[in-house]
């Protein structure tokens, strides 16, 4: 993986005060909050209603809906083991005003995120994450299963 996450700019290709390089720069404030185990890094990223979810193998190995909040990542955080020889790529995927969606490729996960502007900074305010084959394998011995775990007919 590519150095991008040590750096909110690459190649010149965003001016540093650019929507772009603000967005890119909360993605990394993500990245450096999960790698660093730095609260205050997750802390300036995110929305504070952020919703972060997920569909990971259950007892039975079919995804079960997984939640998690602002407060409780940034909580977390905090109990993280720092590894700065792991890396993160960032994509930013399409920007329209005031919404982006970004990609973020760790080792292990997936993020897809949609970053907001709220006057003038860019918060992360949902995240789509899923996880790497690898990382299913070693969680569950079930197939990956794309039916959610909940009874039918549920909307």
């Amino acid at each position: 993986m590519d150095r991008s996450a040590e750096r909110p700019t690459t190649s010149g290709l965003a001016e540093p005060n650019s929507d772009e390089a603000k967005i890119r720069a909360a993605a990394i404030d993500y990245i450096r909050g999960v790698l660093d185990a730095d609260p205050a890094r997750m802390e300036r990223c995110l929305h504070p209603d952020l919703a972060k979810r997920a569909y990971l193998p259950g007892v039975d190995g079919k995804p079960q809906l997984s939640h998690i909040s602002a407060q409780t990542l940034i909580l977390a955080a905090k109990t993280w083991t720092a590894d700065p020889a792991r890396r993160a790529d960032v994509v930013l995927l399409d920007r329209y005003e005031g919404a982006a969606s970004v990609r973020t490729t760790f080792d292990h996960w997936i993020d897809y995120m949609h970053v907001v502007n709220v006057g003038g900074e860019w918060k992360i305010i949902n995240v789509l994450w899923e996880l790497t084959p690898e990382a299913w394998a070693s969680q569950t011995d079930k197939q990956r299963s794309s039916q959610p775990s909940w009874p039918h007919g549920h909307s």
